[in-house]
């Protein structure tokens, strides 16, 4: 939302101040300038566009514009005015404008669509997560932790916090798995953070934009003589226009007089927040949700609701009396629970599901990596590691092209033995799932709003 309305707000700065400047001859050339702006929306919003090659085509759509305005005492044709645009590189007729936005759009819209992307690709993980069914081993667990003790007429007493953690971490051994590639998964998300508080970051690259493409206009009419020059001598002498409108170079209400830019007019959001601010709370958010797998059976575990607590080590419920759990807590992780003694967890099947999301989270953190240092960024195919937009594997001369498409996977459909577990999980022994669902939808609500 803050980029869509910051993009919008340059959009608005730009017409205003082009409307004010220029008039008449911007508006029957307003839409070279609507056209940028709506393929960076595309852009941003996942479309498929490369943007050195969409900023190339703006510059010389402009200068084929520019071109008839300081002539118009000729006549081009179509064939013409592509020769003229052949010439926006080798003449720099708008200066050094052109290469310098290039190099900061490309890097800051690379950053801020790619750390969006990682935030929806987060959150969705963690939704699909928190709805795997629980296994019937884990159900079985969990009925004996949470019911047995009123069969053995001790409805007061709450399960120890260590019998409570060698079932969670039964329960969620898959899920724990998720941990590493989770916390590497954020930790790029993090170095992306930093490119949007950086030089190139998405809010000062936009907030000025009307001010330098003005610049680059202003070029282009100070060196109009010299570049209508090299044109005739590179395209060929035009044809004079059927009725001479002038016999200056330069229309009278072409003028070059702009208004200061002024820092402080940045616009901001609905919110009235600024980027820096949002980046700030929102690496906040990701610095906490580190760890978030592995620690889960302890945050669950630690509810007074759910057990007697750390400190409560006799007076508790230990799977078959009011006394001490004695073994030992068991590692994280679905190979470390080979030995659990209170959740027979097949450690030899993972949960393909569980797997794919661990890939998921591997190939956005690939992205992430390549968007930190530049690069571009290619999300049409989250299944293949290899494969790229062709536009380049790094970067020229610091211009980055950037295209993406960005797929999210759908989750599998249910198997055959999985309807056993779902419709096991209907029964008294569904605490779990609830459980699960109703704390990670509140933490994720916390951690990723």
């Amino acid at each position: 939302e803050f980029f869509r309305e910051l993009l919008e707000n340059a959009e608005r700065s730009l017409n205003d101040m082009f409307v004010r400047t220029y008039g008449m001859l911007y508006m029957q050339n307003s839409e070279v300038f609507q056209d940028l702006f709506t393929e960076l929306k595309r852009y941003y919003t996942g479309g498929n566009v490369n943007l050195e090659e969409m900023l190339n085509d703006f510059w010389a759509r402009l200068l084929e514009r520019m071109f008839q305005l300081i002539n118009p005492q000729y006549h081009f044709s179509e064939d013409y005015l592509e020769c003229v645009s052949k010439y926006t590189d080798q003449l720099k007729p708008f200066g050094d404008v052109p290469r310098k936005l290039k190099v900061q759009v490309t890097r800051a819209f690379i950053a801020a669509r790619t750390f969006v992307q990682g935030l929806t690709v987060g959150r969705e993980v963690a939704n699909r997560v928190s709805k795997v069914s629980p296994t019937p081993g884990c159900i079985r667990a969990l009925m004996k932790m949470l019911y047995c003790p009123y069969c053995r007429g001790l409805p007061t007493v709450k399960p120890c916090n260590n019998y409570c953690l060698n079932v969670m971490k039964g329960c969620l051994a898959n899920q724990a798995d998720l941990d590493t590639e989770w916390n590497l998964f954020i930790d790029a998300m993090l170095l992306v953070a930093e490119r949007l508080e950086g030089p190139f970051n998405i809010e000062s690259v936009m907030d000025p934009i009307d001010v330098k493409i003005s610049e680059a206009i202003m070029n282009m009419q100070e060196n109009s003589m010299q570049v209508s020059a090299k044109v005739f001598q590179g395209c060929g002498q035009p044809k004079p226009a059927p009725a001479l409108r002038s016999s200056r170079s330069v229309p009278e209400n072409f003028n070059t007089r702009f208004r200061p830019y002024n820092p402080e007019e940045r616009p901001t959001t609905a919110a009235g927040t600024s980027l820096d601010r949002l980046v700030t709370d929102i690496k906040e958010k990701l610095k906490l949700s580190k760890k978030f797998w592995s620690t889960l059976p302890y945050t669950i575990c630690k509810d007074e609701r759910v057990t007697a607590g750390p400190s409560v080590e006799e007076d508790c419920w230990n799977g078959h009396t009011k006394a001490r759990y004695l073994p030992e807590i068991m590692n994280d992780g679905l190979t470390n629970q080979i030995n659990n003694p209170e959740v027979d967890v097949d450690i030899t099947r993972p949960d393909t599901f569980i797997r794919q999301q661990i890939m998921a989270l591997r190939v956005m953190t690939n992205k992430l990596k390549n968007a930190y240092n530049g690069n571009d960024v290619n999300f049409q195919d989250t299944s293949d590691e290899t494969s790229g937009s062709g536009s380049g594997s790094g970067c020229t001369d610091d211009i980055c092209p950037t295209e993406f498409d960005f797929v999210t996977t759908e989750a599998p459909p249910v198997d055959s033995d999985r309807r056993e577990v779902e419709a096991s999980a209907t029964q008294p022994g569904w605490s779990l799932q609830t459980l699960l669902v109703v704390f990670l939808s509140l933490v994720l609500q916390r951690q990723w709003r």
